[in-house]
């Protein structure tokens, strides 16, 4: 594996753990306000600004997202990102 495609994949999973990171504690934001429906979004915003607010890897992860949003032009890409974070909402009542 050349060093080109090891800094690839690292940067890839440490965007896949920040974006973890940031679906916990959307769910926690999401419990606090007694599960109260339509406020997704907010709250994914909320929870994206504190955890990449003392986050070295901040730009890295807006980097990444701002690519993978152009690429898919806020189309399919997006559906996939909220039936995500849909899924793991309903993981965690479990």
């Amino acid at each position: 594996m050349d060093i080109n495609t090891r800094r690839q994949k690292q940067q890839a999973l440490m965007t896949d753990l920040l974006e973890r990171k940031i679906r916990l504690h959307a769910q926690n934001l999401y419990d606090r306000r007694g599960q109260e429906e339509g406020t997704a979004l907010q709250d994914w915003v909320e929870a994206e600004n504190r955890v990449l607010e003392n986050s070295i890897l901040a730009p890295l992860y807006r980097k990444t997202r701002g690519e993978n949003r152009s690429s898919d032009e806020f189309g399919e890409g997006e559906d996939r990102q909220f039936a995500m974070t849909d899924s793991s909402a309903s993981g965690a009542d479990a």
